[in-house]
């Protein structure tokens, strides 16, 4: 039978040298599995993080490899490409850090002696391999489990894309599931047989079958099946085969299934069963404070736990493919998943190959998970235009792949905001959704609702969802949240907002939160806190859930449960100041300092108080039997450790000079260039812009169109983090500029 033997132990690890190892080097320098050389520099801001290639090198003892079989070494995580040594010998190159692979290297252990094992692992920049743009750090290292597999001559296929050698394909008919189960097999004998068997979720034979090895596929109908059901009942079966020779067991291969059906209708929205069930949920990026991407199985179970908590039923798994563990545990809480491969942000000439093999292995590896329902074709590709042909001619391919490899699932990309809704691109796909940031990177949040409505009437029969949505909140606090500030208030008052508008379109097919975890992105400078994002209802070490969590929490999940906002804003200026709670039971009360001060009903969950403020008040929120705490305190000055104040260049709202009737960089963009003398001014501003882009972007039309809900000091601190940024003296000149021209 199959052996299976984990070598995530005990590696030497060199960085930075082009030769390769030829043996274990003395003094060696060890890590254990998984591992990444960019867990502290990927995340602390500059984008100078270690690109490059680095190796491990390990020795293999006799001892330690089963005999008399074919040897696998299996690799499931590798950023972003890396190459195979055995005994100094070349055995494989894998360009594609987010998947599984293996390589067979029977003949070049030989059958005595130790192995040498060496992995060159290589992170830094290509032109053939995705993802090379993108607003997450591209952590470098052996991040994942790696694997011996010992298999018999005759054995299930390893080597079809990575994946696990069983494809099922259950289709219910009424209430009944016809399960087709298919196997790969590599030097099966006419005299070997194949045992399939069915389980249900009890661990219960429920059908089997004895067939020769080369019928590799088998068919039979469960009856009334019992389905999985989404985050209600997410009922797993199981489907086993065994290669057998003569009363020998040669290898085995299992794969968990689930029996359901789903539909997306664009008027209504998502259909899960035959009934309307609304997807609300997140995105995921998959790394960690001080770990980056080398998780261990209890961070997926935290990550999984805290998506449940907040009433998610939906997760994309961004931007890449996830560790098959996470997709286990979505499988096992019936999470409604959107799996993507990392074509994102720039089309590659030339990468086609490798946006093509990835989608193989995406849809090869993942195939039996009932919780995906579709695969994603691309996100934000026409923020960086090169070649539009070149580039539908990709999408197209990777659709009619999609089509090919899974007849029982929908296709869908991800869209960026300037991206017009009548662009070849996005019509491609099944369904589509759309990366808005009305509210936060311009516009207002009361845009995003009557978008989604334009683009339903123009195109009625094109499901549309929302795909990324968002905005970023650190440890600051304010009275007046205002969009570009930071807080945690306006984060709260933003999703406030969103949930508001979205929640309320049966239409939408799908809400995907950005991001459910602040994630590295080595990148970015915002907010007082370089090299994350600071999107996440959660922070990146998972120890802190924002105020924004409990907002959705409020209207997803069926836990009862009432929690006060603000507890890290206690110092507060205003005489009056203004307290919100989020709750699911139809009834808040709120005491102040032990005394009732008024009872509230919020159908939309959010209930707001105006609390006078003295002294120091400790407030208590009643909602049936859940309560929740916390205190404010009456100061004379604002307390400045709640503001944020960037060093350098970058100017708050609070210290531009607004002179009445003139404009300032605290206007509107849009406002701006409605007057020919400020349309002068902003034109001259975009034209130093770095490499013609604006936040990334280039400032096409559709760019320019959502930028007019920017103020003008929103967009010079969004065009600092490309290089452009604009030092303290010309940003007040260009100030002087503004308070000269009048408004109309």
């Amino acid at each position: 039978m199959r052996e299976t033997v984990n070598l995530n132990r005990k590696w030497a690890f060199i960085m930075g040298s082009e030769d390769v190892p030829k043996a274990m080097p003395s003094p060696a320098c060890y890590v254990n599995l998984p591992h990444t050389w960019n867990a502290i520099d990927g995340q602390d801001g500059g984008n100078d993080y270690t690109r490059g290639l680095c190796w491990y090198v390990k020795t293999l003892s006799r001892e330690e490899i089963p005999q008399n079989k074919r040897l696998f070494l299996e690799i499931n995580g590798a950023n972003s490409s890396a190459d195979l040594y055995v005994n100094g010998a070349h055995i494989a190159h894998h360009d594609g850090g987010y998947s599984t692979w293996r390589a067979d290297i029977t003949d070049a252990a030989g059958t005595s002696g130790d192995v040498l094992l060496v992995l060159g692992v290589d992170n830094s920049a290509k032109e053939t391999v995705y993802p090379q743009m993108a607003d997450f750090t591209f952590y470098g290292g052996l991040y994942r489990d790696v694997n011996l597999i010992a298999v018999p001559e005759s054995h299930f296929d390893l080597m079809v894309y990575g994946g696990p050698g069983i494809a099922v394909t259950p289709v219910m008919e009424g209430d009944d599931a016809r399960v087709t189960t298919h196997v790969y097999l590599t030097d099966a004998r006419p005299s070997q047989t194949l045992h399939y068997v069915l389980r249900d979720g009890e661990d219960r034979e429920i059908a089997h079958a004895d067939l020769s090895a080369e019928q590799t596929q088998w068919e039979t109908v469960i009856p009334k099946a019992h389905r999985w059901d989404g985050r209600k009942d997410p009922y797993l079966y199981t489907a086993e085969v065994t290669l057998i020779d003569g009363d020998v067991g040669l290898d085995r291969v299992s794969a968990r299934f689930g029996c359901r059906s789903f539909a997306i209708d664009p008027q209504k929205g998502f259909f899960l069963n035959g009934r309307s069930y609304p997807l609300h949920g997140v995105s995921r990026h998959q790394d960690r404070w001080g770990i980056g991407n080398a998780l261990l199985p209890e961070h997926h179970r935290e990550d999984m736990d805290l998506i449940c908590e907040v009433g998610a039923n939906t997760i994309r798994l961004a931007h890449y493919q996830h560790d098959q563990f996470f997709y286990d545990l979505c499988d096992e809480r019936g999470m409604i998943v959107w799996a993507e491969i990392p074509y994102i942000s720039r089309h590659m000439n030339g990468a086609d190959e490798n946006a093509v093999a990835q989608m193989k292995e995406l849809i090869t590896q993942n195939y039996n998970h009932p919780s995906i329902v579709v695969w994603g074709l691309s996100n934000e590709i026409t923020m960086t235009m090169t070649d539009e042909a070149d580039m539908l001619r990709v999408h197209r391919t990777l659709n009619d792949l999609c089509h090919e490899m899974d007849k029982t699932r929908l296709t869908t990309l991800a869209a960026v905001s300037p991206c017009p809704i009548n662009a070849m691109v996005v019509h491609i796909p099944d369904v589509v959704s759309y990366n808005h940031y009305f509210g936060w990177y311009g516009g207002d949040p009361s845009m995003n609702g009557p978008w989604f409505d334009r683009f339903h009437e123009a195109y009625p029969n094109t499901p549309i969802g929302m795909s990324e949505y968002g905005c970023e909140a650190l440890n600051w606090h304010t009275s007046d949240p205002r969009q570009g500030d930071y807080t945690e208030e306006y984060q709260a008052h933003y999703h406030e907002e969103l949930i508001r508008q979205l929640f309320t379109r049966p239409y939408i097919w799908a809400t995907h939160v950005w991001n459910m975890f602040d994630f590295g992105a080595d990148a970015r400078a915002e907010g007082g806190e370089n090299g994350q994002n600071h999107k996440g209802l959660v922070t990146f070490d998972r120890k802190y859930k924002k105020d924004a969590f409990y907002a959705y929490k409020a209207w997803l999940s069926d836990e009862p449960f009432v929690h006060l906002c603000g507890k890290r804003y206690v110092d507060r200026v205003e005489d009056v100041t203004r307290v919100t709670v989020y709750s699911n039971l139809p009834e808040v009360t709120l005491l102040v300092n032990g005394k009732a001060l008024e009872t509230k009903a919020a159908p939309d969950h959010f209930f707001y108080f105006d609390v006078p403020n003295r002294d120091e008040s400790r407030l208590t929120a009643i909602a049936g039997d859940c309560r929740d705490e916390s205190v404010i305190r009456k100061v004379d000055a604002f307390n400045e450790r709640y503001r944020l104040r960037e060093k350098g260049a970058v100017l708050n709202w609070f210290d531009v000079s607004e002179p009445e009737g003139r404009f300032s960089l605290n206007d509107r963009i849009g406002d701006i260039c409605a007057v020919p003398q400020g349309k002068a001014v902003i034109d001259e501003l975009l034209s130093k812009s770095s490499g013609g882009t604006a936040a990334g972007f280039e400032i096409t039309d559709g760019m320019r169109e959502m930028m007019n809900g920017f103020t003008v000091l929103r967009m010079t601190s969004l065009m600092g983090t490309t290089g452009a940024s604009l030092d303290k003296e010309a940003l007040l000149s260009l100030n002087q500029k503004l308070n000269q021209i009048k408004k109309p």
